[in-house]
């Protein structure tokens, strides 16, 4: 399992907001060190947005080494577009962005983000109405927060590749090239996603790099576009991806009926909806959206601009949301190819086994249970630990002792205080007066 959250252990002074905020409890301060278990992290960046002090970052790709190559293909997210007061007209970004010398892969992602909708849109008609809804995989922290905290919710992912990849795909198809393509991630789950691809045995894109740094190093150039010379028809639908309901807004056009559809933001929105749907109570919606960050991923933490501006500048793009029968054609040719499936089934992450043998592991969770029982059960996180259930597991493994709770310590310093007075009241055998006792 990897992740792409990256540690400045310098920086980093100890203050546990980190520990609490992570919902998959991935992060332990040990000894005056941040780490991160890979196999729990799913890189929703809630980490980030708790660190005052940058000892959290997104690790991506080199954008320094990858923009002197003698060819530079862009796979914009559509979050890009939101990042630029001066480029309001999406025509106008790609102008400034291709006087770089930068290819940006436009017509593919509009025709990706249609296959997908329509995909979706087919998905939800042929499932019979006890497997509804299904759920979006577009975000890919929300998916792997299903695999890791609500595994039985599997089977209701839409088994369609995320339309990045599938941009990707199509490039690659029309073109013949093995050129490298370059994802501009607003967050670090979607680096992940191409570095341990889920759904897919390999990801057709090459790097991925924080959309932040070539967002900024494009408003420093104060580059003006150039006149368009040869214009052409765009729906922009895709963009609106970038905001909470754009994905659900374009499956509606691609469906033959009206869908009751539901679209959550934020990590708090997202596991009260699992948990309603994990308890049946969302049993009349066809299709639920879920963004991990808030207002959609124009709130990752890769972005140059704040989410709100950029949740506007989306909102003022216009959009033609009328399916013309050309598009219809055209997604139905792609999906007859059958490339947007995923080619594995999206799998529960295994949680860390306390042993491989099965009776040591029996006992290692008896003994672990017993441990939880003497702890104070607040979770502060003062031990390192994001809980004190954390903490006596951390114990069984051989990771830490229980003097690590402060408060059992301080239990241990008060006892150990009350021997050393009756110790220090003592006297020797051959001082003591006859008859006298203590």
């Amino acid at each position: 399992m990897l992740h792409s959250v990256k540690i400045s252990r310098e920086a980093c002074q100890g203050c546990v907001n980190c520990i609490k905020i992570c919902p998959t409890e991935a992060i332990r301060i040990v000894d005056g060190e941040i780490n991160i278990i890979s196999e729990l992290c799913i890189d929703c960046g809630e980490c980030l947005r708790s660190c005052s002090r940058q000892a959290l970052g997104i690790q991506g790709d080199d954008w320094n080494k990858i923009k002197e190559a003698p060819k530079v293909t862009l796979l914009p997210d559509p979050v890009f577009y939101s990042q630029f007061s001066h480029y309001m007209d999406p025509s106008a970004l790609e102008s400034v962005v291709s006087s770089f010398g930068y290819e940006m892969m436009t017509e593919e992602m509009e025709e990706a983000f249609d296959l997908s909708a329509y995909a979706c849109a087919q998905a939800i008609s042929h499932s019979p109405r006890q497997s509804l809804p299904l759920i979006s995989c577009y975000c890919s922290s929300t998916l792997r927060f299903i695999q890791s905290r609500f595994p039985e919710l599997l089977p209701r992912v839409v088994p369609v590749c995320s339309p990045l990849e599938l941009a990707a795909d199509l490039l690659r198809m029309r073109t013949n090239s093995s050129a490298p393509i370059t994802l501009l991630s607003p967050c670090p789950a979607k680096i992940t996603m191409i570095k341990d691809p889920q759904g897919r045995e390999r990801s057709p894109i090459d790097n991925a790099v924080e959309l932040r740094r070539v967002a900024r190093s494009i408003m420093a150039s104060n580059a003006s576009p150039q006149p368009e010379t040869d214009a052409r028809e765009r729906s922009n639908r895709w963009l609106h991806w970038a905001r909470r309901g754009g994905e659900a807004r374009h499956i509606q056009a691609f469906s033959d009926r009206k869908l009751t559809m539901l679209a959550v933001s934020g990590l708090r929105n997202t596991i009260d909806v699992l948990q309603e749907l994990e308890l049946g109570r969302l049993r009349n919606v066809d299709f639920i959206e879920c963004r991990i960050c808030d207002t959609g991923c124009v709130g990752g933490t890769g972005t140059a601009e704040s989410r709100f501006l950029a949740n506007l500048r989306i909102n003022s793009i216009n959009v033609d949301w009328n399916v013309t029968e050309n598009d219809v054609q055209r997604a139905e040719r792609l999906y007859a190819m059958d490339f947007w499936a995923i080619e594995k089934e999206y799998t529960a992450r295994p949680h860390l086994p306390l042993s491989d043998n099965i009776g040591e592991a029996m006992a290692k969770l008896q003994q672990m249970k017993e441990i939880y029982s003497c702890l104070p059960h607040i979770d502060c996180g003062s031990c390192g630990r994001p809980s004190c259930q954390a903490m006596a597991e951390e114990i069984v493994r051989g990771h830490g002792s229980v003097t690590d709770c402060i408060f059992k310590l301080r239990e241990g310093i008060a006892t150990l205080a009350n021997r050393i007075v009756v110790m220090s009241e003592s006297q020797p055998q051959t001082l003591k007066i006859r008859g006298e006792t203590k």
